[in-house]
């Protein structure tokens, strides 16, 4: 049995496994509820980011996907109820970065994230924001030991979990 763990473009048939991914993740945290309706864009990844001008990476571990991140292009009013126009100077934002709790510690993470980084140089980006529930906070100590940094903004989604995230930009 091959232990590598394998890393390709995200495909539309990935939703089921991405669903499976996900919805122990959010388990792992009160309050935060899984609801397939408010992110409809796992039944068609692909489709949906390639619309949004960015990419999707899926990570398998055999058969077992157990890792997973894209990007689109960074826009100006993220998170703000104005239309969203593509920032200047260019950059990316990192989305839907999630590890399977049997992988963490082990680097995936990091190689995700560096796909990332590495996508945004390739487009000529200055920089990488995300944004990230207030209440991940293994993820904002990960975040942070790459570089990410706060500036105090946030952002209420007014979904079923009541999600706030923080901001969080890398400049490249």
């Amino acid at each position: 049995m091959n232990d590598e763990v394998v890393i390709r473009a995200g495909r539309d048939e990935d939703g089921e496994q991405l669903c499976a991914l996900i919805a122990p993740i959010f388990a792992e945290y009160d309050g935060v509820i899984f609801d397939l309706e408010e992110m409809p864009e796992l039944g068609h990844i692909a489709t949906a980011f390639a619309r949004d001008c960015g990419a999707f990476w899926s990570a398998f571990r055999g058969q077992q996907l157990v890792g997973c991140v894209g990007w689109t292009p960074a826009k100006l009013s993220a998170g703000a109820p104005k239309p969203a126009q593509i920032e200047a100077p260019r950059g990316v934002e990192l989305k839907k970065l999630y590890v399977a709790l049997s992988e963490r510690g082990r680097g995936l993470g990091g190689v995700l994230c560096e796909r990332v980084e590495e996508a945004a140089r390739a487009q000529s980006a200055s920089f990488v924001d995300l944004w990230s529930d207030v209440k991940f906070d293994t993820a904002h100590r990960f975040y942070e030991r790459r570089g990410y940094q706060r500036d105090g903004r946030t952002r209420a989604l007014g979904d079923r979990s009541n999600t706030v995230e923080y901001y969080f930009r890398k400049m490249l």
